[in-house]
């Protein structure tokens, strides 16, 4: 991190980049992948290196009140609306270096690029590092987005770590965020105040990959439905000694439901409807569960996604009357906890097209894709700031310590990324 500091002498966007991602990785290692917990120390160390390098370039960097990390450059019309980048650092547990980070150091390597004097954007420029992009730790994705947008209550600050403590609200008041506002629903960004929202990321899926492209231009983003925690209610007994019939497991139940989901999928992706389904945590109580007893009861995940509002409705009417057919057939019951709901999200379609004539320019590939993962991009989407996405190949997939995206193909995203915010759409 001393060398990203020190440099005064140049611009390297690639060194600078290269740098960048060894600092994360050094920094918030976990001995097998990186682990950057929302609000905790991994995004603070994470936050404090970029602002380290910003300011060293002689970059603005403040904290806004939902403790988003803020670099400022002005551009050649001061008074106008500004143009904003930005994604997130935080990572799962025992995540990947660049989900995320990836378009924050494109960003930062933009404005440095701006900075440098190689040209003056048009626009005021900001990059914006969003803070709790990850629902892993407290169920709550894109935290810091949609707190800009009074899009949390207090339901969702109650809402605990994944250890039990702190909740969210305490974390986001540590970290420094006006959380009595955000409770309130204030909304702290006036969506006319921003003229368009970039977000550069890695694909998190194997198409890219499948198809050589090293970038691709975004056309929206799948929304979910999820539940955190249901829980199935039987009731334990000797394995030995009662009968199927008169068994209320609730292990058989909640795999009954989740194999029906799987076929119900099935045929709705054969009917030509967007969609995908995970469950993605399940398990018994360590500390009742036995191989001789009948389990009482069972807990899980639930998750569907799609472009489609529509479908998502009625994949989860569906569930729900699954689990009714269920309880009544093998008197059970299942509980819920709070339903958490993230719209689909389209890209503006003036950024799809700005973005795919910039791509041609570049003699990059021209593809436009979906997203199947969340971004803070479908916030400001559907908070009615135009938005647009560049993807950037990966290989192995996202959410694992095997993301590897090559630097090559990084650095032709953050071209088209600078080439973007120097001459945005009017």
């Amino acid at each position: 991190m001393d060398a990203i500091v020190a440099e005064k002498a140049g611009f390297d966007g690639r060194r600078l980049a290269v740098d960048l991602f060894d600092a994360l990785r050094a920094e918030t290692s976990d001995g097998f992948g990186v682990t950057r917990g929302s609000f905790a120390a991994g995004e603070e160390a994470a936050i404090s290196i970029v602002r380290r390098a910003a300011e060293a370039r002689g970059l603005t960097a403040e904290t806004d009140a939902a403790a988003n990390l803020v670099v400022s450059l002005p551009g050649r019309e001061a008074e106008t609306p500004y143009l904003a980048c930005g994604s997130h650092l935080d990572s799962v547990p025992q995540g990947g270096n660049f989900d995320g980070a990836a378009g924050v150091i494109a960003g930062l390597i933009c404005l440095s690029r701006f900075r440098e004097g190689h040209a003056r954007p048009v626009r005021n420029v900001k990059l914006i590092v969003l803070r709790g992009e990850e629902s892993a730790w407290y169920g709550k994705a894109c935290i810091g987005s949609n707190a800009l947008f009074g899009a949390l209550d207090a339901e969702d600050l109650a809402l605990p770590h994944r250890s039990g403590v702190p909740s969210l609200g305490e974390a986001m008041r540590e970290a420094g965020a006006d959380v009595d506002r955000i409770a309130a629903g204030a909304r702290l960004l006036d969506p006319d105040s921003v003229a368009g929202f970039l977000e550069l990321h890695i694909e998190q899926g194997p198409v890219m990959t499948t198809r050589g492209l090293p970038t691709a231009v975004v056309t929206g983003i799948r929304g979910n439905v999820r539940h955190r925690r249901v829980l199935c209610r039987g009731e334990a007994g000797h394995s030995g000694v009662v009968p199927r019939w008169l068994r209320r497991d609730a292990v058989f139940a909640a795999a009954e439901l989740i194999n029906n989901l799987d076929e119900h999928w099935r045929v709705l992706l054969e009917r030509g409807h967007d969609l995908v389904v995970t469950v993605g945590i399940v398990g018994t109580d360590p500390a009742h569960h036995s191989m001789s007893r009948i389990p009482g009861e069972a807990a899980f995940s639930f998750e569907a996604r799609s472009q489609s509002t529509g479908t998502l409705a009625a994949f989860y009417d569906l569930m729900r009357a699954e689990c009714r057919r269920i309880e009544t057939e093998r008197k059970v019951a299942f509980a819920f906890d709070r339903r958490l709901d993230a719209p689909p999200a389209r890209a503006d379609d003036r950024w799809i097209d700005r973005l795919v004539g910039l791509s041609a320019d570049l003699d990059l590939p021209t593809e436009t894709v979906p997203s199947g993962a969340g971004h803070d991009a479908g916030v400001f989407a559907n908070a009615g700031v135009p938005t647009g996405m560049i993807f950037v190949r990966n290989a192995h997939g996202s959410h694992n310590p095997r993301e590897s995206m090559e630097i090559d193909d990084f650095m032709q995203g953050t071209e088209l990324l600078y080439r973007a915010l120097l001459d945005p759409v009017r």
